[in-house]
């Protein structure tokens, strides 16, 4: 198969190995923190959560690096990406040892609040940072099967390290605090496999020495206009970005609504439902696995924009049709059925993406992206704040989330046709 002989091409490419390496370490940890992060906040048992408590997290969490995204896009293009890499990872591996020590403290809900919301902005940063440097370590051939490979793989390890969050737990006797602290070496980690690129590697490639970091600060504004300004030449990239925002969206809405499903819908025992999620955790990554194999045979024949159409509109008819039953087996199925539509489609936005945006714009266009996924998971917890009830079991919110992924494939359906492009 091409898509077969193109992954062993990859693999065999150091520097595409090292920087899959860096990934699958960083996102393995993102999978035990977050895991870890949830439990505390949701699944406690001395904790009464609401729809209102989820998204009042995800602000916290998510909202304030909004905020500032794109100001570290502007730096993202400015320094070494290999060194933002090892210091981001040894950065996020000792603020998650303090998150460990706040939460062994019992310490008001806002510290603990404030300590994971740097590990999340640093993060976000990070994963920017390997975003942009893909181009970098692959030929433009095949960087739709390495964004198939690479987001995926990091997808993957995420939701593998989901796993070992829950057997830590089970071994340390619920102990988030461990949970956290293995999540913290796991980071640490990933800044060491970085100090095997070589500095320049990654790019960006900078003319004369770096800018100070108070000349890079100063041009932040102008630099941010010239990124907008940027993308809206590029039409392409701006329409894929909006339709996956929306897309994100609709993702958080419906994870708030399964989180809630869990918590009181289904089982009185916090555990119980606790280990349905790990359940549909790992069945949303078979979905994104599934979209790694398959998106770029698609996209080979339908054409990216083309794909985009058909992930939308497969969900707006099986999301309601899945999710209206509120049942755990149906909602599994809707879980791999999202990842893969979710995933299949973030595949093609970021191709369009490094394709469309210069590299010396990468990093603030992925910023920008990065700032967009925030706003949008944090804006459909809102929505789904007012619209869920307790148990979570809210039909309008499940039609909503239906006719805005038939809204997707209609405009971008239309601007298809009208563009020519595939």
């Amino acid at each position: 198969m091409p898509v077969a002989s193109d992954l062993r091409a990859l693999l065999r490419l150091p520097g595409f190995r090292r920087l899959l390496t860096v990934r699958l370490l960083s996102q393995l940890a993102d999978g035990v923190f977050q895991v870890a992060l949830a439990t505390y906040v949701v699944f406690s048992p001395e904790k009464q959560t609401s729809p209102a408590a989820i998204a009042s997290a995800m602000a916290v969490l998510l909202l304030p690096y909004s905020l500032v995204g794109p100001f570290a896009g502007v730096l993202l293009d400015r320094w070494q990406r290999r060194q933002v890499l090892l210091y981001g990872g040894v950065l996020r591996a000792v603020l998650a040892a303090v998150t460990a020590v706040l939460i062994l403290s019992s310490v008001p809900d806002w510290l603990f609040y404030a300590s994971a919301l740097m590990v999340t902005a640093v993060n976000r940063f990070v994963l920017a940072g390997l975003s942009a440097a893909l181009p970098r370590v692959v030929d433009q051939e095949r960087l739709v099967v390495a964004n198939s490979l690479s987001p995926t793989a990091g997808t993957l390890a995420a939701t593998a390290g989901g796993g070992i969050a829950f057997v830590v737990r089970l071994v340390f006797e619920g102990s988030d605090a461990a949970v956290v602290l293995v999540g913290s070496a796991l980071y640490l980690c990933s800044a060491l496999a970085s100090l095997r690129m070589g500095r320049r590697l990654l790019g960006p490639d900078l003319d004369g020495p770096r800018p100070r970091l108070s000349a890079a600060l100063a041009s932040t504004a102008r630099g941010l206009s010239d990124g907008l300004r940027h993308l809206a030449e590029r039409p392409a990239a701006a329409r894929v970005l909006t339709a996956m925002t929306l897309m994100r969206f609709n993702y958080g809405a419906l994870t708030v609504m399964v989180l809630m499903l869990c918590r009181y819908a289904w089982y009185e025992n916090e555990q119980d439902g606790l280990a349905l999620l790990g359940v549909a955790v790992a069945v949303s990554g078979a979905g994104f696995f599934a979209a790694a194999v398959l998106t770029p045979w698609a996209i080979a024949r339908r054409g990216r924009t083309g794909w985009m159409v058909i992930c939308a509109a497969s969900a707006a008819v099986l999301e309601p049709a899945l999710g209206l039953p509120f049942a755990p087996v149906p909602t599994l199925v809707a879980a791999f059925v999202l990842g893969f539509i979710t995933q299949g489609s973030k595949i093609t936005t970021d191709t369009v993406v490094q394709t469309s945006v210069d590299d010396d714009y990468r990093g603030r266009i992925f910023s920008l992206y990065d700032v967009l996924f925030n706003v949008a998971f944090v804006g459909a917890a809102g929505v789904a704040a007012l619209i869920l009830p307790a148990d979570g079991k809210s039909v309008p919110l499940v039609l909503l989330v239906a006719l805005i992924y038939a809204g997707i494939a209609l405009v971008l359906a239309r601007w298809r046709r009208a563009s020519g492009v595939r």
